[in-house]
């Protein structure tokens, strides 16, 4: 090997592993031999945990024994062979990863990437030589057709300097949620991640080739460039005899009103260009899947669900020209009870589509309301013209 050691190695990867069948947690599958004697048997020193699915043995005549045998007396020196050995791994996967993508994706991927993204949240020695290894679904792909990191930067924009990525249960609800329509509007490729676990690595790994990794929930997103600056505008204005949406003053009124009438559940709201057919969202906000395993965490330990992590005030931007938010804005002086009431689903739209709705059945009670209101307002219109007719 390349390494000042003499170290004989023999490793195998197993087609499957037990964990993912609910078997518990593997113990590491080398053992550690120096001249062909046997010092320990599934040694947890020789690969870092991530590696626990390599089976296979190191045999090393540099390494110095304790008299009873049984422990290797120079960490510093096993610390050197581990590093070795994990770059060696490494750079077999990362080969395979080049010379064989079908097989690396559909045999060893598909099995092992929960090791490899375990690796990047916990050994950061070998997080961005990880990080290549990893593949994702795009909002450009196709389902099921994965892309890497190093594809994703290579079609990118000379302009865009980030990556971005978005969380959602499914593709579908990830192309359906409000915080791509920006990135459709400028044609800017997505990462989807569909589990907690990519949730992690994200945030861990925090870039990757000097690009930051951003959430699309974020609030200040630079992904526009001039030319979609100007013909915004130029829409903009050319639609400005249809469009019936807030002006500047108004806008500003609505929303002072939104973060007073919503003051338990809204900590700030503020006007968004980034939305075309969703009235809101919510912005810079903590992950869902990460409260959801949290939440999992704390009610098996005992915890009771009810009372436990309450949900902070959030950061709402709303489309000042969509026609939800200029109706609210109409009926908070016309009616301000049902302008509330309104404003407090429009903010528990926004925790659905941000994942963070810990229980959807609280809004039973508000919704069966409005729609009562719908169906009174319906009667006394229909009851209104049959007496128009009678009296004709």
């Amino acid at each position: 090997m390349d390494a000042p050691l003499d170290i004989k190695a023999l490793f195998y990867i197993p087609s499957f592993h037990q964990e993912k069948y609910g078997m518990g947690r593997m113990e590491p599958g080398v053992s550690l031999y120096s001249r062909k004697i046997l010092i320990e048997a599934k040694s947890p020193d020789i690969l870092p945990d991530w590696c626990r699915f390599i089976k296979g043995v190191v045999d090393s005549e540099d390494l110095p024994l304790s008299i009873s045998r049984e422990k290797p007396q120079d960490s510093a020196l096993v610390g050197k062979m581990r590093k070795a050995l994990t770059r060696k791994l490494i750079s077999h996967l990362s080969k395979m990863m080049r010379k064989e993508p079908e097989k690396y994706k559909d045999e060893f991927y598909k099995e092992y990437n929960f090791f490899l993204k375990e690796g990047i949240c916990q050994d950061f020695e070998s997080q961005q030589q990880l990080s290549k290894l990893l593949y994702f679904e795009t909002s450009k792909g196709m389902a099921g057709e994965l892309v890497s990191l190093d594809e994703y930067v290579s079609k990118c924009p000379p302009e865009q300097n980030d990556i971005y990525y978005l969380f959602a249960p499914s593709r579908e609800l990830a192309l359906q949620s409000p915080y791509m329509e920006t990135f459709l509007k400028s044609k800017r490729e997505v990462i989807f991640i569909y589990s907690a676990i990519d949730d992690f690595v994200m945030a861990n790994l925090k870039q990757f080739e000097g690009r930051n990794l951003l959430s699309a929930d974020r609030s200040e997103l630079n992904i526009k460039d001039d030319d979609d600056a100007e013909k915004d505008d130029k829409d903009s204005s050319d639609d400005s005899d249809v469009a019936k949406g807030l002006t500047s003053s108004e806008a500003t009124d609505f929303c002072a009103w939104f973060q007073t009438t919503l003051a338990s559940k809204v900590s700030k709201c503020k006007t968004t260009n980034r939305l075309s057919s969703s009235p809101a969202v919510i912005t810079d906000n903590e992950s869902g899947a990460l409260r959801r395993m949290m939440r999992m965490v704390e009610t098996s330990e005992g915890g009771t669900s009810s009372n436990s992590m309450p949900l902070p005030k959030q950061t709402v931007e709303i489309n000042p020209k969509h026609e939800i938010i200029v109706g609210i804005h109409r009926l908070k002086e016309k009616d301000p009870m049902l302008a509330e009431v309104l404003a407090e689903q429009v903010v528990d739209n926004c925790l659905v589509a941000a994942g963070l709705l810990d229980d959807g059945r609280t809004m039973l009670p508000r919704l069966n309301d409005l729609m009562l209101c719908i169906v009174k307002n319906n009667v006394k219109e229909e009851s209104g013209k049959d007496d128009s007719k009678k009296e004709a």
